[in-house]
């Protein structure tokens, strides 16, 4: 389905562009004006022009913005199916990212291949071929630095494409999110734990419930349970997002956690969900989301669409 490059063609790639100025990043930063973009990309969302392309471009692996107003240049594929994981919703052509996020999910398949029932790792949604606002769905995966995990364990690797288009995740919670329910394992636990002890890793979203039940169970060192975040939604699968890569200067990190396990922060969500608090009349109704254009992008973003 997507252009892979092998790893000696990606080095010999590297090599080269080390080797002269990166027209990429020798631009000054600052988003797109209109009398830049071409006249057929005006007035259009993005989601449409970045949706439209099937392949990565032709330049250096590169990070341009950030997880939620961003693109990606020289992105990698992974390959559908490997030793220890599927590529899921293949329709979808999600499975892009920047060379660290394939590593990433590729060494992450293999810690889990080692957990009882599991074989590896169902991959969902990591970005489209050259990032950019989606088609559907997600407002982050911009970038290729952002990974869906999918939470069901992954016994089976030999699902055919129709397969994966069909067969769903499990969720995890119960009480709307406040607990874990009886899918939950040790194993889960222990996957959550290796992709955050990954140092490339900057933040990972689950349902409260998760992280309120990986704080009581965790009996060892608990400084990885600072980058679980609890968020709405997760408990079909946990979001790993990672920190820019080194030397993608126009690359908009992610604002470090806050001091400490975060497991109060956790506990204080799960007593939101049991006791909602009451509405504020006061509160103004939250404004409807605006679709992205190219002006609300990096200017590199228009090299990346314009690119081979």
């Amino acid at each position: 389905m997507g252009r892979i490059l092998t790893t000696g063609a990606l080095l010999l790639g590297l090599a080269a562009c080390q080797s002269a100025p990166d027209p990429q990043t020798a631009e000054p930063p600052g988003t797109l004006s209109s009398r830049d973009i071409p006249a057929e990309m005006q007035g259009v969302q993005a989601k449409q022009i970045f949706g439209a392309k099937q392949q990565a471009s032709l330049q250096r692996a590169d990070v341009h913005g950030g997880y939620a107003k961003g693109c990606l240049a020289g992105g990698t594929a992974l390959p559908e199916t490997g030793p220890t994981w599927q590529a899921m919703r293949l329709s979808r052509n999600r499975n892009w990212g920047h060379p660290e996020t394939i590593d990433f999910v590729q060494r992450l398949s293999r810690v889990a291949a080692t957990q009882p029932g599991w074989n590896g790792l169902y991959v969902g949604d990591i970005s489209q071929p050259r990032g950019g606002p989606m088609l559907t769905g997600h407002r982050s995966h911009q970038s290729g630095m952002d990974a869906d995990i999918w939470l069901r364990p992954a016994d089976d690797l030999t699902l055919s494409r129709a397969a994966r288009e069909n067969i769903s995740s499990i969720s995890m919670r119960r009480a709307g999110g406040a607990y874990t329910n009886g899918n939950w394992t040790r194993a889960h636990h222990e996957i959550v734990e290796a992709a955050a002890q990954d140092p490339r890793t900057a933040r990972i979203f689950i349902f409260p419930g998760a992280k309120v039940r990986m704080c009581n169970d965790e009996t060892g060192d608990r400084a990885w349970l600072r980058k679980v975040r609890p968020w709405w939604g997760h408990h079909y699968h946990f979001h790993v997002r990672l920190n820019c890569p080194d030397g993608a200067a126009g690359c908009e990190p992610q604002a470090a956690p806050p001091p400490g396990d975060g497991c109060a922060e956790a506990q204080q969500w799960v007593r939101n969900i049991l006791n909602p608090p009451p509405p504020d009349p006061d509160a103004p109704p939250p404004k409807p989301r605006r679709e992205l254009t190219m002006e609300d992008l990096p200017r590199q973003c228009l090299a990346v669409l314009q690119s081979d």
